[in-house]
């Protein structure tokens, strides 16, 4: 049963929001052993000033042992 969550720029219409979360449940469904009802898909507005401060310092650089696919930036 997995539960992605998707930290995004804000911007974003719920249109391409919803095209995200099944496209995200579609490679989740073609990689793994699951349904597509047992994915679920949250998506967080962020703003880009706060961004260091609430997804970069905190679950990037933070949470090294659970990132698979690092940013190809830094922030302080």
């Amino acid at each position: 049963m997995p539960h992605v969550i998707v930290k995004i720029a804000v911007g974003r219409s719920q249109e391409t929001k919803a095209r995200m979360a099944s496209a995200i449940t579609q490679a989740l469904v073609a990689t793994t052993t699951v349904d597509e009802d047992a994915v679920s898909v949250s998506i967080e507005d962020v703003d880009p000033a706060e961004w260091a401060e609430k997804v970069y310092r905190p679950d990037i650089l933070g949470k090294p042992e659970s990132l698979h696919k690092k940013p190809g930036y830094h922030l302080a």
